[in-house]
């Protein structure tokens, strides 16, 4: 299996595995256990010489495990926390690119 969302990786550089979780759409990360976190933080860092069959072995549980979806992301290599190299995939990762305050959430709020 091929992962065709991310077929630029650097040769020397690492990647993380994400999804999204079927009872609750949430944006999940593969954690060194196998299991899933919604922090990006958590995530275990692969080298990309390694993604592609780890991404076969998530994938294939990907059922089981309640997602849907599992791709790798190219991670930057100078960050002490795993940041994804593209903006989508920051937002995914970190959240909305607005001010927290103008979201709907946060307006709601301020009109209740």
């Amino acid at each position: 299996m091929s992962d065709v969302r991310n077929n630029r990786r650097e040769a020397g550089g690492s990647s993380v595995i994400t999804a999204n979780r079927l009872l609750d759409g949430r944006i999940v990360w593969q954690v060194a256990e196998g299991d899933w976190s919604p922090m990006i933080k958590d995530a275990r860092i692969i080298p990309n010489a390694e993604i592609e069959a780890a991404i076969a072995q998530a994938a294939a549980r990907q059922q089981a495990d309640g997602l849907v979806g599992v791709y790798g992301v190219q991670i930057e290599s100078d960050e002490a926390a795993p940041t994804p190299v593209t903006v989508r995939e920051r937002i995914r990762a970190f959240g909305p690119t607005v001010h927290p305050d103008f979201t709907p959430a946060a307006e709601l709020e301020a009109h209740a």
